[in-house]
């Protein structure tokens, strides 16, 4: 039998919220109709999708017709990146796009293999080591030829905020001045939870949401396409959401995407939200006092209220994972995607580590559930580990 588990690993993913459970059983029996069909058991799953629709709308503050679901946020950031330069567009030259050097893989991927076949021209904004990109980079980037820009809203590893509302603003009176049209996408999974995701505040054209990030079950995600913005399908098929994403949609998925993305609106959210900071900053604090050798990365100012990352001199991350591990620990040395690789981080590498010191990376990541005595026990025993696999003097 498994121990109890102290589970701090929630940008990898999240626990299916009860209430959302709940919402998607009946989709996962006795309502089972495919939501194209016209008679009443297709037409309950329907109308079950069009209100999970108007719940994301409601979140971003847009309307529905805006929100198209997808099978996750690698698909929609696919979608938004390759729908805007995929050929059937016409584009005077090879379409330009601006990225940050810290991006998603399931952002930087597909720009780099549209580059390697020649088929666009990237730039990709560097950061310091705070993790933070300087607004002014990315608008002093903007060429005549610039089609889109991908800047995501919070970074994946260390939690370091990206400034999108100002970046918006500025492509905004960059692309009035010139006279280009320059699509504005963000990628906004892990910032989800705990900051504005209001589209018009930020001044987004695409916006990338995943529901295992905010409670919700795996296999859904969603793209926010601005009313007038038009993107090339990846598939073809069908003509579910609106044709952006052929293919009968996952109602049970998009009903708990829609029941979670709902509950991050409930005031409670918010009181959550201080009390999981408040446990970060114990955290932070203790670690750094107690835990030799360990080092905070990004900026504390402006990162996400649930995220603490660090580095331990002379120590390899995957080892101390191992170790709280066996203690009933559960914590990652970064993205998910980057530990199935066995890779550096290419976030720490773009920051200005070396190698060496990337190795030794370790994020700590809160949820809703998440206790005093949690943090408590996750010290002590990260003090530990550290302490076991330091190296002999």
């Amino acid at each position: 039998m498994r121990k109890k588990l102290i589970y701090l690993d929630c940008a990898s993913t999240t626990p299916l919220d009860p209430s959302v459970r709940k919402a998607m059983l009946p989709f996962l029996g006795r309502e089972f109709g495919n939501p194209s069909s016209v008679y009443s058991l297709g037409q309950t799953a329907r109308a079950a999708v069009e209100k999970a629709r108007e719940q994301v709308a409601g979140f971003l503050s847009c309307s529905a017709n805006e929100v198209v679901f997808t099978s996750g946020a690698t698909e929609a950031n696919n979608l938004a990146i390759q729908g805007c330069v995929k050929p059937g567009f016409t584009h005077s030259s090879v379409p330009h796009v601006i990225t940050s050097a810290i991006e998603h893989e399931s952002v930087l991927a597909p720009i780099q293999e549209l580059e390697k076949r020649g088929e666009i021209k990237a730039t990709y904004i560097s950061v310091g080591k705070k993790g933070i990109l300087d607004p002014v980079d990315v608008e002093k980037a903007v060429k005549e030829n610039t089609v889109l820009v991908s800047i995501q809203y919070a970074n994946s590893e260390i939690g370091t905020i990206q400034p999108i509302a100002e970046i918006g603003n500025r492509l905004k009176s960059k692309v009035k001045s010139q006279k280009s049209k320059v699509i504005f996408h963000t990628d906004a999974v892990q910032a989800a939870n705990y900051i504005d995701c209001n589209v018009g505040k930020l001044g987004v054209d695409l916006l990338t949401l995943s529901s295992h990030k905010v409670y919700g079950p795996k296999g859904a995600g969603v793209l926010y396409v601005r009313s007038g913005v038009l993107l090339q399908p990846l598939l073809r098929g069908g003509g579910q959401e609106r044709g952006m994403r052929p293919g009968t949609e996952n109602a049970a998925c998009i009903v708990g995407m829609g029941e979670a993305i709902g509950e991050i609106r409930n005031p409670k959210s918010e009181i959550r939200n201080i009390m999981i900071r408040q446990l970060r900053d114990k955290l932070i604090k203790d670690v750094l006092k107690r835990v030799s050798g360990a080092k905070l990365t990004g900026s504390l100012e402006h990162r996400l209220a649930n995220n603490a990352h660090f580095l331990f001199e002379g120590i390899e991350g995957k080892d101390i994972v191992f170790l709280l591990d066996e203690k009933g620990i559960a914590v990652s040395t970064g993205s998910a995607c980057s530990e199935l690789t066995q890779e550096v981080s290419h976030v720490l590498l773009a920051m200005g580590y070396t190698k060496k010191e990337a190795a030794g990376a370790l994020r700590i990541t809160l949820g809703k559930h998440a206790k005093k005595e949690d943090i408590e026990k996750t010290v002590k025993a990260l003090e530990k580990a550290v302490e076991q696999l330091a190296p002999k003097k």
